[in-house]
């Protein structure tokens, strides 16, 4: 498996004083997916956690919903420099009845750290795709649970505590259990990897659960909750007004500015009590 964190000499500046020191930085690495030998997309993350990125990418887009949907992962053959295996393409061959990705599943262009969904289309594309309704999800959530799950989600992040560059993202009991949390430099990267994991735990689709993520609220991270049966999400900054549509139409509760005991909420705030 490819590194984490690199160690990169560095010069600070504070005031009128400059000395040299070593500092962490988060790894940011190519990953190819591959199904049936065909490129699908090439997404720029944090190594780590691969599978679980694979697994969670075709479940948002609607190709797998069961964990015997994915035959083999593999890692394929790739080197750098010095010889050493890069961990950096990965070939996924799908159960015999379970379709090819769509064309709207691939990507021409790399997919940044940044970007998850890229200029893909629209509110429709979701609705006709998600296997499970969330607006039929009947999961109360207490304000004050809510409110706990940044400062918990925070205290899961290992990695952004040496290098503070990454993303996080953590899946909740909606009684604010931890069930587990991932990092990536990919906000929609992290999400991928915690829902990954989730199905191939057999756990999707994950009713009465909710999903916390340590920035903003996209349209693709809404779209990823959805996917997965989700009825809650949970972010520390603000969301985009597509995002709230989309929660709006699928029934999902979406939060925003979750801090300390406040926060707004834009979709669904019947579930709050």
């Amino acid at each position: 498996m490819g590194r984490v964190t690199v160690r990169r000499k560095t010069t600070r500046i504070a005031g009128e004083h400059r000395s040299e020191r070593v500092d962490t930085l988060a790894v940011e690495e190519p990953l190819e997916l591959r199904v049936g030998g065909e490129s699908l997309q090439v997404t720029m993350r944090t190594p780590g956690d691969d599978f679980d990125l694979a697994t969670g990418f075709l479940l948002a887009e609607g190709v797998i919903t069961r964990p015997r949907d994915i035959v083999t992962m593999r890692y394929c053959a790739g080197v750098d420099a010095n010889g050493e295996q890069t961990y950096n393409l990965l070939d996924i061959v799908l159960a015999t009845d379970v379709a090819a990705p769509p064309k709207s599943a691939k990507r021409n262009t790399t997919v940044t750290s940044a970007c998850g969904v890229c200029g893909k289309d629209s509110l429709e594309d979701v609705r006709t795709k998600a296997a499970w309704s969330v607006a039929e999800d009947d999961t109360l959530i207490s304000a004050e649970v809510l409110a706990s799950l940044p400062d918990q989600l925070r205290k899961a992040q290992k990695i952004f505590d040496r290098t503070g560059g990454l993303h996080a993202a953590g899946l909740f009991t909606a009684d604010g259990d931890l069930i587990t949390a991932k990092e990536d430099v990919g906000r929609h990267n992290a999400v991928d990897k915690v829902l990954g994991q989730a199905l191939r735990e057999g756990r999707v689709p994950l009713r009465g659960n909710v999903l916390a993520v340590s920035g903003r609220a996209s349209f693709e991270l809404v779209q990823k909750a959805v996917m997965a049966g989700i009825p809650a999400l949970a972010a520390v900054s603000a969301p985009s007004s597509l995002a709230a549509d989309l929660a709006e139409e699928s029934g999902l509760t979406l939060a925003g500015f979750v801090r300390e005991d406040t926060m707004n909420l834009y979709a669904r705030p019947d579930r709050i009590t």
